[in-house]
Parts: structure tokens; C-alpha cells; sequence
């Protein structure tokens, strides 16, 4: 029987102090291989599922129908708490968020994301008081289901190409802190001096980073700031697909097989998947 209580009781202390690192696998083996490193706790991946399933980054890309059995299907594959990023609710007006983090929460994860971009090239975010409205339904929906579930508001301005990034998200997390988010979240964020400013900003509150490539800064530099929660976003998802190109390349143009050097072999994934204790029901 899943402890889902526990989890997320686990999730909830985990965000009290320190730092930690909290990766995002695309399906259940990238999950169970996560789980079995020693991450404490696993987020989902939209662009991740996406590319998995064959479809592009984007918010109408999958259902929310799709995405509730997704997050289902990594709630079970581990025994660690799951965040959901779920993108802007998947509705296009508070009632509609509201309604779908219910169905969010009864998946069993432990926390789950709002953003607050549409979707929309020509309106790509949505007005702060329309943002701030969207928080605080997400926040009453998962009050309403007596669950412990965190709620993290993300501000999308550095993806969206807003022409004062830092400022603006730095508004929008201090007021959708306010309305009710117990994390808060600005993917884009990447130097020292600018991560200092947003997690000074929403203080005392803990602040998650996304790392989505190369950087010098190493977990520990993150937590000297003051970050709490780091996120890798699709980026191991996109590593895997990096591999999976270039072997394919080589043999489509040079008739190569190189790139099969030092691979995982199939023993090794059996063992590893083997030793779930329901793999004989799978």
C-alpha cells in the first residue's frame, strides 16, 4: 500500500532546510533509475513526456487527461514523493485551474506547478492579476482536498523574452507568494548575482532553480545562495536523446557502430528493472 501521506509529509520537510536536487525522469524506467541513485524526490517533465510521446514542447501538446495518467503512472513506479509540473493549469481561466489541480492532487503527488504563461505568442503571459487569481484557485483547490500537497508558482518572463526578466518575475513571485504558492520558481535564472536578488525577494520562502545545461555552478554554490529545490527540467530527457541521435546518425550515414561503446548492457537494465518488487505483475 502507497503511503501517499507520508510522501508527501517527506516532500514538505524537505523544503525546510538545506538544498536538494530534485530530478526529472520522462517514464517509469527513467524514474526507478533516479529512485535508485538516492534522489529524495522526482519532478515530472512536461517537454520530457512530450518528446517521449513524439510531440513538441508546448502547452497544448497534451491533454490533461494524458498528463494525469503520466503522472500516475510515476507516482507508482517509485516509493519517493513526485512534483508535477503542470504547466498553466491546463484551463484557460481560474475555475478551470481550480478543477484541474483536484484531479492533480488525487494522482498522489506531493507537489505540483502553476506557470503563468499561456501558451500564447502574442499574450505569452497571462496579466498579473489574472496570474495572481490562478495562484490563489490552485491553492484553494488543494486546501480543499485536505492534502498536503505544495504548490509552486513558477514565473515564465526569461522564457517568454521579457524585456526586464528580473524584475518582473521578481514581482510576480513575491505576489503570487502572497496568494498562496509555497515555492517559488523562475526557470531562466542563471547568474549568481540575479539568483541572490530572487531568493533575497521571496524569503523566507524556498526559491527552486532550474539548471537546463552547462554551468559552473555546482549544487553547493546553489545552496551558499539560498536555493532550496534545483530542477533539471528536460534536460536528462534531451541527454538520452543526444545519444539516441548520434548513434542513429552514425549508422544511417557513416554505417557505423561506435557509438555502442560502453553502453549499459541488457543484463544490467534487467537487473536493475527486475528488482522492482511488481516487475513479475508488469
Amino acid at each position: 500500500m502507497v503511503d501517499v501521506a507520508a510522501r508527501r509529509a517527506a516532500f514538505r520537510e524537505l523544503h525546510r532546510a538545506g538544498c536538494f536536487v530534485i530530478p526529472n525522469p520522462w517514464d517509469r524506467g527513467s524514474a526507478i533509475y533516479l529512485a535508485h541513485l538516492g534522489f529524495r524526490a522526482l519532478a515530472s517533465s512536461s517537454a520530457g513526456h512530450a518528446f517521449a510521446q513524439g510531440l513538441p514542447d508546448r502547452v497544448s501538446a497534451l491533454s490533461c487527461d494524458r498528463v494525469l495518467d503520466h503522472l500516475r503512472e510515476l507516482v507508482a513506479a517509485t516509493e519517493l514523493p513526485v512534483s508535477a509540473d503542470f504547466q498553466s493549469g491546463y484551463a484557460d481561466d481560474a475555475a478551470g485551474v481550480a478543477e484541474n489541480v483536484t484531479r492533480c492532487v488525487a494522482t498522489g503527488v506531493a507537489g505540483l506547478s502553476i506557470e503563468d504563461a499561456t501558451g500564447d505568442p502574442a499574450r505569452p503571459l497571462f496579466a498579473v492579476p489574472d496570474a495572481i487569481e490562478r495562484i490563489r484557485a490552485a491553492r484553494a483547490a488543494i486546501d480543499a482536498t485536505g492534502c498536503d500537497v505544495l504548490l509552486t508558482a513558477r514565473s515564465e518572463c526569461f522564457l517568454v523574452g521579457h524585456p526586464e526578466p528580473l524584475a518582473e518575475s521578481t514581482r510576480r513571485l513575491r505576489a503570487y507568494a502572497e496568494a498562496g504558492a509555497d515555492v517559488l520558481f523562475a526557470p531562466g535564472l542563471r547568474e549568481r548575482t540575479a539568483i541572490q536578488v530572487v531568493v533575497d525577494a521571496v524569503a523566507p520562502k524556498p526559491l527552486n532553480v532550474l539548471i537546463g545545461g552547462p554551468t559552473q555552478l555546482r549544487v553547493r554554490d546553489l545552496a551558499e545562495l539560498g536555493v532550496r529545490r534545483v530542477s533539471v527540467g528536460s534536460a536528462l530527457a534531451r541527454v538520452a536523446w543526444t545519444a539516441f541521435m548520434r548513434a542513429a546518425r552514425s549508422i544511417a550515414q557513416q554505417g557505423e557502430f561506435f557509438a555502442f561503446e560502453d553502453i549499459a548492457s541488457t543484463g544490467q537494465l534487467s537487473d536493475l528493472f527486475q528488482s522492482r518488487p511488481d516487475s513479475a505483475h508488469r
